[in-house]
């Protein structure tokens, strides 16, 4: 793929061993390296992953991948949490931790990155002004959302073990992304982000190892099996 050619990035890839993933796994870093390479100045790789816990500890995978993006040049422009509506292994009665019920979202730029901020969180003093009359306008509706975004998860048809929601997908397009920008899905799975990508008019590419999981996103995608 040429270099600065990718607009966004935006996938989950498989991390620890919390799922199967039909036996795949990847090398971290090299995938890393060619991400960077790839995505173009003021681009974003949106990085959803998580921790497994073993041994009473969190592998801290998570943490050591987004540092290591920014050892390859990249910015942390932002730190953002997945909540999900259910936890997919609750805690046990005798368990000495809480549920686990959310992923990290790192949000990894190259410069500053173009972004569209949702704002779409109410605000309770919306028209009013401040006693002093120092703001010239009044409080507005509604102001940028919070970093942290709740979706309700299900899994689809495809049978894959950790499908993230559209929604989340769309969220993400629409702050940093427009429309005919070309997105990439390095880990496509099942298609989700492809099948967004098709609904908002993103052009888009997406790779899988899997012949199980790209054969059902071209049933998802395309209708074909």
């Amino acid at each position: 793929m040429p270099d600065n050619s990718i607009d966004c990035v935006i996938t989950s890839p498989p991390y620890d061993d919390l799922k199967g993933y039909n036996g795949y796994s990847f090398e971290f870093e090299k995938v890393a390296v060619e991400l960077v390479r790839i995505i173009k100045p003021h681009g974003v790789i949106v990085w959803v992953v998580g921790d497994q816990c073993k041994n009473g500890s969190e592998s801290g995978t998570s943490f050591r991948q987004a540092l290591h993006f920014i050892s390859l040049g990249l910015k942390l422009h932002d730190t953002m949490i997945y909540e999900k509506n259910s936890s997919t292994f609750p805690a046990q009665a005798n368990s000495n931790r809480y549920t686990q019920i959310f992923e990290y979202m790192f949000v990894l730029s190259k410069g500053k990155p173009n972004a569209t901020l949702l704002k779409d969180k109410e605000n309770k003093w919306a028209g009013h002004k401040d006693y002093s009359g120092k703001l010239k306008n009044p409080v507005p509706s509604h102001s940028p959302r919070t970093n942290i975004w709740r979706y309700v998860t299900s899994k689809n048809s495809s049978g894959h073990p950790a499908p993230f929601p559209a929604e989340l997908v769309k969220d993400h397009l629409l702050t940093w992304t427009q429309e005919e920008d070309l997105v990439y899905d390095p880990f496509m799975d099942s298609g989700t982000t492809a099948i967004v990508c098709e609904q908002m008019q993103r052009r888009w590419i997406g790779s899988e190892i899997s012949t199980d999981y790209c054969n059902a996103a071209l049933e998802r995608v395309f209708g074909k099996k």
